[in-house]
């Protein structure tokens, strides 16, 4: 049983994750549709991810397994028409090099997070207050403090609070099939590896990633 629902788990984080980054790519290659995509603000975007998201949270034992799988999916989808801002302006060489240190780093963690006899559930409150006080404070940096020092800060913090969860979230799959469906177990611990895995990324291509050079965005 183990086995079999991180086996799942992974093979839907793959599929949300090529969702992610195929859309992103392919959004990049048409940039009037980009254009258009990002016209219509990041918020909207932001506001339908977290909806999304509390449903899954408050719902997904609940919920039909369809409606799990299609919420993830549509969930992968928005991000991926994020991501094509992050195609457009790094180089896709860049990109790929950092997700497959991100793909390194999560996998080692994961290992971790899957072979460890620890109780890491004492640093779930940790993560989580950490998590929420980073979030605020990039909110007042961003309108009020406007630092880019703070802001370099904030990322190294929640690149470490995500590295945090992968182990976490490693840990907690196995103890979901005691409290929901099995195909929701396997949707919804998808879904918070994912969470972590784009974080991590975006925080790596942050630090790491090679944006193009200008007179390339004006031609």
């Amino acid at each position: 049983m183990e086995n079999r629902i991180y086996s799942k788990v992974f093979s839907w984080l793959f599929i949300g994750l090529m969702i992610t980054f195929v859309s992103g790519y392919c959004l990049s290659l048409n940039q009037t549709l980009l254009y258009q995509v990002l016209s219509i603000g990041i918020i909207p975007i932001v506001i339908i991810e977290l909806v999304i998201a509390l449903v899954m949270g408050f719902k997904i034992r609940t919920m039909n397994p369809i409606v799990a799988k299609i919420c993830y999916i549509v969930y992968s989808l928005i991000t991926g028409l994020t991501f094509g801002s992050i195609f457009y302006a790094y180089e896709v060489s860049s990109v790929i090099f950092v997700f497959l240190v991100t793909s390194l780093i999560f996998g080692l963690l994961a290992l971790y997070g899957y072979v460890t006899k620890r109780d890491v559930t004492k640093i779930s409150t940790i993560l989580f207050v950490t998590l929420i006080a980073g979030l605020v404070i990039s909110v007042l940096n961003l309108f009020v403090f406007k630092s880019s020092q703070l802001d370099a800060l904030l990322s190294i913090i929640m690149l470490v609070v995500f590295m945090g969860y992968v182990i976490y979230d490693m840990k907690a799959i196995k103890y979901l099939v005691n409290s929901m469906d099995e195909d929701n177990a396997a949707v919804y611990g998808a879904f918070q590896l994912y969470l972590d895995f784009i974080n991590i990324f975006i925080r790596l291509l942050e630090f790491i990633g090679k944006e193009k050079d200008r007179w390339y965005y004006e031609k």
